[in-house]
């Protein structure tokens, strides 16, 4: 009895933890075999590792045509059959590019750039396929052997290598038809308009599904398979919107389904990344600013001493020349679209520094409601900083405000020992270019003149921004040279968007698998900025309410149902020793920057041809007791001309330009020939695509587009420091 005792109670046990030490080292050692499979293949070159799959495509292609007539054989004798033949016409191609990629670095030291990331994209699928095809002829008759899962997942990354090697074809095409070392297309703008047109009938949805950010690290995928879920079930409730139907409960369980069904969630978030206008992505991007997540996010960052939103007034003041301190020039308040406006900043700060409890900024503050908490002086003051930071932040000109990256602006604070102020300047449609720019650069004068106010000695002063906040603080430097006012001491421009112009490139046929933003959502944001989108709501008490409205009151529904129911790169500029001097003036005459097209900048006569810098050519220097005209952003849009369909297109020929039009992707062949014979890319199965059919004039001038600048502009940039993508073996 005692001894069955043992064996019974406490033999068990033992035998279960021997089993699981037995399935966490067999899991360990499958994980070292595939993390070593996985430099293996990235060390082989490209013919080795075709060669290797077309083998091993070939072997389970004569096992599978041996199992007789079932449907799962012929499946996998397909998809087999289709890797062979897809990797077959690939590494030509893909040689080719590769061969030529270098001559399009930045420099010996920084081997990148679109052709690179299409090859290493390409290597990235060919690498999955090819272990998977390994995995499959290893296992293929092993009773354990999930035949439904790793057919669908063959027939995924099948689809997705077809569509690779069509963008393999589009980018040949871009080297035989751009100039010598030009990234961006230069030729005929007709074959630009074809050329996009054909692009966009593309299938895509096989990037959003099975293949989601296979080019990335495993680290980063989950969180971009969140952000995928969170997409098209944000999509599926717009559209509950869009019918007068409220977001609860129910309908947020029933959109699960995306997050098991990666086809299925791949086909969702095409259609919402092709057909769903600015309004619901300015939704989807502010669903952070709701306040039970921004209050949760703020509860897990730093906690600083000083949070504070202010509203500078709008009303003129004086800044001193760089070239001679006594002369001054006027900055008025931004007039663009609205008129005479506050601007509203963000001044965050760990420590309570002196100048930060002054009662000319106490006047400053605005109340942000209930929900916000007003931080009272305290006696315990810090010296003032030597640093600012003015950050500017992204969202596509169309959505977010200081409070969506607040998080990590605290912690810069901390780190950097330095006040920050962040601009919420004003989001397109409703306030289109310059109205951005004049607001921000106000912003940015105010602060330099006001920095002892802030609780800095303005010693050195940083521009920081992502996204369209890089943009802005380019376009922002540019603009305080050109007025001869103090420009930043540095930038740090995290992927900043530097031209909106309509042309093709290689990053722009890579963002055909862009899960955060891609080609035709970039599209509808720079119609946006520049003036083309306008604001349309089929539904009046959407309107009245807004969308913003919408989004937190079907919160307060969900919540009610549940509750019912159950820093160093700014261092480095920070720190630097000395500022470079800089030109006050602007050559007007010289010529545009080799690595744009002359032709597309090129502005018809009349209005449209006169120069956007012009109005910058007549600045008055005058003494504090004087008066003068001042430079007017707003004017651009007048020099440029209004925002009519240019002879450009982005996705439509000449011909077939309007402002607004469906463009039916069903039956659509391709303008020009750009594939072998036999060979024909999947194309969309969404129907209609509402897109924003021509590019505006305007996305030419400078201070849109500071990549479009002349060379004499760009020289009175301060340091820049560029934060871009990264990927393995380039």
């Amino acid at each position: 009895m005692e001894s069955a005792g043992l064996s019974g109670p406490t033999g068990a046990p033992a035998s279960k933890k021997a089993k699981e030490r037995s399935k966490s080292r067999s899991r360990r050692r499958w994980q070292k075999g595939k993390a070593k499979a996985s430099r293996l293949l990235h060390s082989m070159d490209l013919r080795t590792m075709t060669q290797s799959l077309v083998t091993l495509a070939e072997d389970n292609m004569a096992f599978f045509s041996s199992q007789g007539p079932g449907e799962t054989a012929r499946r996998l004798l397909g998809v087999f059959s289709g890797i062979r033949e897809q990797a077959l016409g690939l590494e030509p191609t893909l040689g080719r590019l590769l061969s030529v990629a270098h001559l399009f670095d930045l420099d010996t030291e920084t081997p990148a750039n679109g052709y690179r990331s299409l090859v290493h994209t390409a290597r990235c699928c060919l690498a999955h396929l090819l272990h998977k095809s390994r995995y499959v002829a290893s296992n293929r008759r092993s009773i354990f052997f999930r035949t439904s899962h790793n057919l669908a997942e063959l027939e995924a990354y099948l689809a997705a290598l077809t569509q690779l090697r069509a963008l393999a074809y589009y980018a040949q095409h871009l080297l035989a038809i751009n100039q010598p070392g030009g990234l961006f297309f230069e030729g005929d703008e007709r074959l630009t308009a074809e050329f996009l047109s054909e692009y966009v009938t593309l299938h895509k949805g096989c990037f959003y599904g099975r293949c989601l950010g296979f080019q990335f690290t495993p680290a980063i995928r989950p969180f971009l398979q969140t952000i995928s879920i969170g997409l098209v079930s944000f999509g599926e409730h717009y559209k509950r919107n869009e019918a007068g139907l409220g977001v609860t409960a129910s309908s947020l369980f029933t959109s699960g389904r995306f997050a098991i069904d990666p086809e299925l969630r791949g086909t969702e978030f095409e259609r919402v990344i092709q057909n769903l206008d600015v309004h619901f992505w300015k939704a989807f991007w502010n669903i952070t600013e709701i306040e039970v997540l921004s209050s949760l996010a703020n509860m897990a960052s730093t906690t600083v001493r000083v949070s504070r939103l202010l509203s500078l007034p709008p009303e003129a003041f004086e800044m001193p020349l760089t070239s001679d301190p006594k002369l001054t020039v006027t900055i008025s308040p931004p007039l663009a679209h609205t008129g005479p406006g506050p601007v509203f900043v963000r001044l965050i700060s760990y420590d309570l520094r002196e100048g930060q409890d002054s009662e000319e900024l106490s006047s400053l503050v605005k109340s942000e409601g209930p929900w916000s908490l007003e931080l009272r002086p305290r006696p315990q003051q810090v010296p003032r900083s030597r640093f600012l930071v003015v950050h500017i932040h992204g969202g596509g000109f169309v959505a977010q405000t200081s409070k969506s990256h607040e998080p990590y602006l605290k912690s810069w604070a901390h780190e950097l020992g330095a006040p920050i102020i962040s601009i919420d300047y004003s989001l397109a449609p409703e306030a289109p270019f310059p109205r951005a720019l004049e607001e921000c650069f106000f912003a940015y004068c105010w602060a330099v003149k006001h920095c002892a106010m802030l609780g800095s000695t303005g010693e050195r002063i940083c521009l920081a921004g992502d996204s369209a906040g890089g943009n802005l603080c380019l376009t922002v430097s540019l603009r305080a040279a050109a007025f001869g006012v103090r420009v930043p001491d540095g930038i740090m421009a995290a992927y900043p968007v530097t031209t909106l112009q309509s042309t093709a490139s290689p990053s722009r046929l890579l963002s055909i698998m862009d899960p955060l933003l891609p080609l035709s959502v970039l599209s509808k944001c720079v119609s946006a900025y520049s003036g083309s989108e306008t604001e349309d709501y089929s539904d009046p008490d959407q309107k009245a309410l807004g969308m913003m409205g919408l989004v937190r009151r079907d919160t307060s529904l969900l919540l009610r149902d549940l509750r019912l129911g159950a820093s160093s790169w700014l261092n480095s500029f920070l720190e630097l020793s000395g500022r470079k001097s800089q030109k006050s003036s602007v050559s007007i005459a010289e010529p545009m920057r080799r690595s744009v097209s002359e032709a597309a900048l090129a502005q018809p006569e009349g209005p449209q041809g006169t120069d956007s810098l012009k109005a910058l050519k007549d600045l008055s220097l005058k003494g504090s007791s004087e008066t003068s005209d001042t430079p007017d952003m707003s004017l651009s849009v007048e020099t440029l001309g209004p925002s009519t369909p240019s002879d450009v297109n982005f996705f439509l020929r000449p011909e077939d330009s309007q402002e607004t039009q469906l463009l039916n992707t069903k039956d659509r062949g391709p303008a020009v020939s750009l594939f072998p014979e036999g060979f024909q890319p999947r194309r969309s199965s969404q129907g209609a695509i509402r897109i924003p059919l021509y590019s505006s004039p305007i996305v030419k001038n400078p201070f849109m587009s500071p990549l479009l600048a002349p060379d004499s502009m760009l020289k009175t940039l301060p340091p820049l420091h560029i934060v871009v993508s990264e990927g393995q073996g380039w």
